[in-house]
């Protein structure tokens, strides 16, 4: 039985952009379709089914990135949002992800990790339709949602009330750069946001409990000046292949 392929939707202004954008997306087996603007690529995502909007910051006038992202998150639809972004751009890359984007990309970029990263993308908005799951198991971590255990190669470490849940909406979203905001906002509420050195004593303690080496964390990575994202391990053949290509 053949799969459909993913549907992606490239919003931007410059048509040489989203020209380039579509071949890439086209090349790693997409389908990939844009709008002439903003306005019109958001009465294509009103109208059809779309699994990710992709849109370069630089490459949009008239809006900026987090009135875009509440635009398309306003449609109702279940769709995925990564932005593209260049240097120097902290502010609106949060701004934007406090807005409802699942993630982002900096320039320059290879095609491979484009193409990887919309498909990170693809795997939250999958994991957030489906059911609750019983257990989350990433490397050798495993959290049993259930009995609110957690095991590090099959041993049982202790966590906190608090503890548990950080790293359960971490594990969760796996692959996704988190604001230190929302992480704030998540787990100790909506009164709570601008408490960063709180969130990074927190931090700091789950990586001495989940890391083999804290100093040099595997799963917990800081994503600098937007917050954290929760990794799968590279293991020691892919991690001396890439050694290899750089």
């Amino acid at each position: 039985m053949s799969v459909e392929p993913f549907k992606v939707m490239v919003v931007g202004d410059a048509a040489p952009a989203r020209h380039a954008l579509i071949a890439i997306l086209r090349a790693g087996g997409f389908v990939a379709e844009h709008g002439d603007g903003p306005d019109n690529a958001l009465d294509a995502i009103r109208q059809r089914d779309y699994d990710v909007a992709l849109f370069d910051i630089e490459n949009i006038t008239g809006i900026s990135a987090r009135e875009l992202c509440q635009k398309i998150r306003a449609t109702g639809k279940s769709i995925g949002i990564l932005l593209i972004t260049g240097a120097h751009v902290e502010k609106e890359i949060v701004q934007a992800l406090e807005a409802g984007a699942d993630d982002y990309i900096c320039k320059p970029f290879r095609t491979a990790d484009l193409i990887s990263r919309c498909h990170v993308v693809l795997h939250r908005v999958r994991a957030k339709n489906r059911l609750e799951e019983k257990s989350l198991n990433i490397g050798d971590l495993q959290l049993d949602l259930d009995r609110r255990q957690f095991r590090k190669s099959g041993k049982i470490i202790h966590l906190t009330p608090t503890e548990f849940s950080l790293l359960t909406f971490l594990m969760k979203n796996q692959g996704t750069a988190l604001t230190h905001s929302q992480l704030l906002r998540t787990i100790w509420g909506p009164e709570y946001g601008h408490e960063l050195e709180y969130l990074r004593s927190y931090i700091r303690l789950l990586r001495k409990k989940i890391e083999t080496e804290p100093s040099q964390p595997e799963y917990l990575l800081t994503e600098p000046w937007v917050g954290y994202r929760f990794a799968e391990p590279v293991s020691s053949d892919r991690a001396q292949s890439a050694r290899r290509i750089l």
